[in-house]
């Protein structure tokens, strides 16, 4: 089975790397040529000049790109990779993406016969790295089962969760939880150090019981140290939520906290935090700079 990866970012990078690991032979595309030269230095496989000519030869075609727009420009027009795909193969996109934009490349892969994957992931640059990401696919399930292997290979969890969309809205529904769990947390370690108390023994304590998270786990201490280079940036968790509340905004659903966090990372933006992680809430509740 051959493959194509089309944006190597933080994600993609170690992503496509996992795929070619495990034995598929694959074609890179990145806007920036030199990341994709390095990639094939340090991985094999190829690359192209073009998603088109990425994809062409390829079963199965990955993207990992920024947002709705980056993710039309790689797939429709004369360059894009729907414009060279064979009949029968399948579109992957595991970009943040809007449910939306998943249906329309769905209705428009059919009309050449290609199938198309909505297949966000969850887990941040550790998770690529690791191989260890959580994937939440929408689509249809013979396309998918035919996927599975490939994207098992950087992967620790893959759900398929129902039509073209799903995967998006479940992506929305993770992007929610972890804007409420840092905001939470943010105030719980904000309150424990003003209230006087070691914090972080206060975190070896807590993490025990019922308030223990993930961002608990793996940001708790970051937080109280004031470590922010790294992670999920800010900027892209700004991205998500808005995802997240036009999509509310379609559906009715009620979005109070969420449209309030995004707010609060509004002001990390102000601070400069733009690319600190998302855990940089607690910068506000310091003001500290």
């Amino acid at each position: 089975m051959k493959t194509a990866f089309i944006g190597l970012g933080v994600m993609g990078y170690h992503m496509a790397g996992y795929v070619q690991k495990a034995g598929f032979e694959t074609c890179v595309y990145n806007r920036t040529t030199a990341k994709a030269d390095a990639w094939v230095e340090e991985f094999s496989g190829t690359r192209a000049d073009t998603p088109a000519a990425a994809a062409q030869d390829a079963d199965v075609v990955f993207s990992c790109v920024g947002n709705d727009d980056d993710l039309r420009a790689v797939v429709m027009g004369p360059d894009g990779a729907f414009s060279t795909m064979k009949s029968g193969a399948i579109f992957v996109d595991n970009t943040t993406a809007s449910a939306d934009i998943a249906r329309e490349l769905s209705d428009l892969g059919q009309k050449s016969g290609v199938h198309f994957i909505d297949a966000p992931v969850s887990g941040g640059e550790a998770g690529a790295q690791a191989g260890a990401l959580t994937v939440m696919c929408g689509g249809d399930p013979g396309a998918f089962a035919r996927a599975l292997p490939v994207i098992e290979t950087f992967a620790r969890a893959v759900t398929l969760l129902g039509p073209s969309g799903s995967g998006q809205l479940t992506k929305m529904v993770n992007q929610v939880c972890i804007a409420g769990a840092l905001q939470g947390l943010s105030e719980a370690l904000n309150f424990s150090a003003r209230a006087g108390l070691d914090t972080k023994q206060v975190l070896e304590v807590i993490s025990k019981g019922a308030a223990q998270s993930w961002q608990m786990e793996n940001r708790g201490t970051t937080m109280v140290d004031g470590q922010f280079e790294f992670g999920f940036a800010v900027d892209w968790m700004r991205k998500d939520l808005r995802i997240v509340l036009d999509e509310a905004d379609n559906n009715g659903s009620a979005m109070p906290v969420t449209a309030l966090v995004d707010q609060f990372y509004k002001d990390v933006q102000a601070m400069g935090g733009s690319r600190w992680d998302t855990s940089s809430l607690i910068r506000r509740l310091r003001q500290d700079g």
